[in-house]
Parts: structure tokens; C-alpha cells; sequence
């Protein structure tokens, strides 16, 4: 009994670590229907949210899905995804794929969550490098640190992604977190006048003229890396809310984003 309460502790504290805003009422609706489940009913989703916190009560999922499996309800809290039964006795952890269709159901839900999470984020709060000669066919956000490497390597090639048609979105995630060198770097480039050539500069290194007492997004944007459960630098994430961690060259970057758009999600 001690180590069930000890796993289901740790359970709690993973769950709740990572909770990102809530995803619109539209957009719930939309992940059912790309798995083709009939949303639940408000009695049947309450039914199971109080059968859950009558085994565990500190456990209070932020949704509650319907899944193809009868009686097997989704709960989501951040980005962390587990799996129910209707009475909240059992939970199973892991991904829920469709091998018949191929479909990566819980992958779905997470690629909604990542997405919305991304279109919460100040409209205005990007530092984009677009191609200037015709209209971007892609758009990806970048998760980036002013100091890391890769980050580095990947802004040095930024012509080369917008000559393939992809608008870069940098939302900065200093990596060594708040009131650290980073993030001061990241909060000059965003109070320049020329934020773009700072940016660049402060890239190759070189000394950022200018204070950091502007009102920018830097916090706000280090905090959805963490609710977005990043772990590293450069985090790609897609139109469609896919994940792609790391450095990519441009060629391959463009392939993985053809491939995003011919490969419906769900």
C-alpha cells in the first residue's frame, strides 16, 4: 500500500508539472473527431472525473476524452496523457495507436495541445525571419537560446530555409532559465530597435548594444517551453503541432514539412 501511494505521488507531481492553458472548446472537439469518437456527454466526462478523484483526489485532469475503446476515457493534464476506465479504477500509461488505421491517437492529442499552446502566445511576441521574395509556403516555430550551439548553427543558415519557403517564428527559451545571462540576452535582442540584427548578432556572439527594460515576452515564453515539456534547443514545433526536437538541416526540414502536410493527423 505505501508504494502504490508512493507511485501514485509521483504519478501526481509528473502530471502536474507541465499544465499548459486550456485548450478552446473547438479545437477538444476537433481531436475527437480526427479519431472518430463521438465526443462524451458532460455527465458521462463528470462521471469520470469524480470516479477518479474518489481513488486519488489530488488527481484533477484538466480534460477528459472519450476514446474508440468502450469504456477507456483519455486525461490529459499538461502534456501528459493517460488512459482510464469509466469507473477511475485502472489507469494506463503509455500511447494509444490505432494499428489498423495507423492512426497515433494520443500523438493527435498532443500535436492539438502543442498547437494551441503555441497560438496562445502573444501574436506579436515573434521575432520572424520570412522570405522576402514571395509569400512563405511553411511556418514553424522555434524554440531558441541565445547560447546554445545548435541554435547557432541553425540561425546561420536562415536564408537557406526561407529561400525553400519557410518562415522561421523564434520564441526564445533560455535553457539556464530566468535572471541568467540568456535570458538578459534574450531580453536586449527583443528591446533593440533592430531586433532582427540583433538577434543575429547576439548569435554569433558578439555584444548586445542596448538595455533589457522594455516590456517583452521572454518570461512568458520561457514558461510555455516548460509547459510545453521541452527539454533541449532548438525545438521545432509545426503547423500542425508536431514536435521536431533539434537542428534540421533546411533540406531536411522541408521534407519533414511536406510530409507533415501530405500525412493527415488522425
Amino acid at each position: 500500500m505505501i508504494k502504490l501511494r508512493y507511485c501514485l505521488s509521483l504519478l501526481i507531481l509528473s502530471l502536474a508539472a507541465c499544465a499548459p492553458p486550456a485548450p478552446e472548446a473547438g479545437k477538444q472537439q476537433a481531436a475527437a473527431e480526427r479519431i472518430d469518437v463521438a465526443p462524451a456527454s458532460a455527465g458521462d466526462i463528470e462521471a469520470v472525473r469524480s470516479a477518479i478523484k474518489a481513488h486519488v483526489p489530488d488527481l484533477d485532469p484538466e480534460h477528459v476524452r472519450a476514446t474508440p475503446l468502450p469504456g477507456i476515457y483519455e486525461i490529459q493534464i499538461g502534456m501528459n496523457f493517460g488512459y482510464v476506465t469509466a469507473d477511475g479504477r485502472y489507469l494506463i500509461a503509455g500511447d494509444l495507436t490505432d494499428l489498423q488505421t495507423r492512426k497515433e491517437i494520443t500523438e493527435d492529442s498532443r500535436r492539438v495541445a502543442r498547437a494551441t499552446l503555441v497560438s496562445n502566445l502573444e501574436k506579436d511576441g515573434f521575432i520572424e525571419f520570412a522570405p522576402e521574395a514571395t509569400k512563405a509556403k511553411y511556418t514553424v516555430t522555434v524554440f531558441t537560446d541565445i547560447d546554445c550551439g545548435f541554435c547557432r548553427r541553425l540561425h546561420s543558415h536562415i536564408k537557406e530555409y526561407n529561400d525553400q519557403g519557410i518562415a522561421v517564428r523564434y520564441v526564445f527559451f533560455p535553457r539556464s532559465g530566468a535572471d541568467t545571462d540568456s535570458f538578459y540576452k534574450a531580453e536586449q535582442v527583443w528591446c533593440s530597435a533592430d531586433q532582427k540584427g540583433a538577434l543575429t548578432q547576439a548569435k554569433l556572439g558578439a555584444p548586445i548594444a542596448g538595455d533589457r527594460s522594455c516590456k517583452n515576452p521572454v518570461a512568458e515564453q520561457l514558461q510555455a517551453a516548460g509547459d510545453l515539456g521541452l527539454r533541449g534547443t532548438p525545438s521545432i514545433i509545426l503547423a500542425n503541432g508536431d514536435l521536431v526536437p533539434g537542428y534540421r538541416q533546411p533540406a531536411e526540414l522541408l521534407k519533414l514539412l511536406q510530409a507533415a502536410e501530405a500525412t493527415p493527423t488522425g
